[in-house]
């Protein structure tokens, strides 16, 4: 035994029975009779080494809510009676309603979030969830089509899917789909990937050089958002589409390069929300869940391009300033800010939830170090696990948000449980830490949270790396 672990053996005899004692004497603890860097901080949120087991049951009890609150039928919006012959869809046909729409971007986030913690966990349960979703829109959407086609007007939420308008509509759930047909899925949704892709690649609104754009608020308005809402999708189709896999995946690299020319802060490693072409300058507002768009849209594309391939190096290492400058973001309690460098806007669940996948998905594929970012994410998921309740609804999530340029109207955006914003990003980044504990060996060193390549025998409370 070495002088240093005879000193940590002692120290924690101290710790253990100099309070005892002291508070069987009736003492104070002090200095004397006590190691107080050893006693146990008061944290608000959590901290510590967590357990696979313990982020399983956060991630079930999500699912269960969302099972009970996303039905899979049609009803007559008049009487609210069930449809379950489909031919009678009409223009009074409607989705069910439930807490949430089954075909908004947001659920998309959720397909692919459910179908990574299948790969993570081996349950079913999630899997499940997306692919009778899944199978239900493409087995009503042609009714609904013919419905639209015969009477001009049919349920919102179908116009959605069948006429897409915007990205928002189009590429997360695209990317969903793509993505459990490319694992072998074979689900009926081709006519839906199709109609989805026509609009991300042919119709979508760009700049002059190509890039997504938007006009609104202004004439030739970039948003962060937009790089999640239709890059994945074009870098999976190059997957999907062998015939026109370099085309799509040199797409993918471009529009990521023309997004972060604009809206990358090197300074802050940031990206700003909004670009507006013809703006003498730019406002840069770092809001949290556009950030996370993007790092996630970098995940997306990094997974998908092979090694070596033009540009790959490039978003590699955009991910890692960014991945720097988040880092250097986060608040005590583990969240991250509405908006990201204002220690005064409030803790925002999305964001950091998506941060905690991404990062979490960068160290497991290597991209990043796993000793620098690893107690981030660790801290990062006892944040987003505290926004769980009971109900499993998660708490502290932004409501949908468009493009400003004051602090005021994102200081002030409400938070809401049926944000649906929320529910993917939490799914994905429980599925993730589980990957990452099965590759990492978290242990608490001299109190803090630490990263090991490999396990740590000890149960000193102090210890020098085996």
């Amino acid at each position: 035994m070495n002088a240093f672990t005879r000193n940590t053996a002692l120290l924690a005899c101290l710790f253990l029975g100099g309070i005892a004692s002291a508070q069987e004497n009736g003492q104070p603890v002090n200095d004397s009779n006590t190691p107080l860097h050893l006693l146990k901080p008061a944290y608000r949120v959590g901290y510590g080494v967590v357990s696979a087991d313990d982020i399983k049951q956060d991630m079930d009890r999500v699912l269960r809510y969302l099972q009970g609150n996303t039905p899979t039928h049609v009803t007559d919006s008049r009487t609210g009676e069930r449809i379950t012959d489909y031919a009678r869809i009409d223009r009074h046909a409607q989705l069910e309603r439930g807490a949430f729409r089954l075909a908004s971007y947001e659920w998309g986030v959720t397909y692919s979030a459910m179908q990574a913690a299948y790969e993570a966990t081996g349950d079913k349960a999630y899997q499940d969830y997306v692919y009778e979703r899944f199978r239900f829109l493409a087995e009503v959407a042609p009714y609904f089509r013919k419905a639209y086609e015969k009477e001009g007007d049919i349920d919102p939420q179908m116009r959605q899917i069948l006429m897409p308008k915007a990205l928002d509509d189009a590429g997360a759930v695209c990317a969903a789909m793509l993505k459990a047909q490319l694992k072998g899925a074979k689900l009926p949704v081709d006519d839906l990937i199709d109609n989805y892709f026509d609009f991300i690649i042919n119709k979508e609104y760009r700049l002059d050089d190509g890039t997504f754009a938007r006009n609104r608020p202004y004439h030739n308005s970039v948003w962060l958002d937009d790089m999640f809402m239709g890059i994945p999708a074009v870098a999976l189709m190059g997957s999907y589409d062998e015939s026109k896999r370099q085309t799509y995946y040199d797409e993918a690299v471009k529009q990521i390069r023309q997004f972060a020319d604009r809206m990358f802060v090197s300074e802050k490693g940031l990206f700003r929300h909004g670009w507006v072409e013809g703006m003498t300058d730019h406002p840069a507002f770092h809001w949290g869940r556009a950030n996370g768009w993007a790092i996630l849209t970098m995940c997306e594309v990094l997974d998908v391009l092979p090694e070596n391939y033009e540009g790959r190096e490039d978003i590699l290492n955009l991910l890692r300033a960014h991945v720097r400058g988040l880092a250097a973001c986060q608040s005590k309690d583990g969240f991250w800010h509405q908006l990201l460098d204002r220690n005064d806007s409030y803790l925002e669940t999305s964001a950091t939830a998506l941060y905690v996948y991404c990062m979490a998905h960068a160290i497991n594929k290597g991209w990043i170090d796993a000793m620098a970012y690893g107690p981030v994410v660790q801290l990062g998921w006892h944040a987003v696990s505290s926004a769980i309740n009971e109900k499993g609804e998660v708490e502290g999530v932004c409501v949908g948000t468009g493009m400003g340029f004051d602090p005021a109207f994102y200081y002030y955006r409400p938070v809401n449980v049926y944000a649906a914003h929320g529910y993917g990003p939490v799914i994905w980044a429980g599925a993730e830490m589980i990957c990452l504990l099965k590759q990492q060996h978290p242990r608490s060193n001299d109190s803090a949270v630490l990263f090991y390549r490999t396990p740590q025998q000890t149960e000193k409370p102090i210890f020098n790396e085996e």
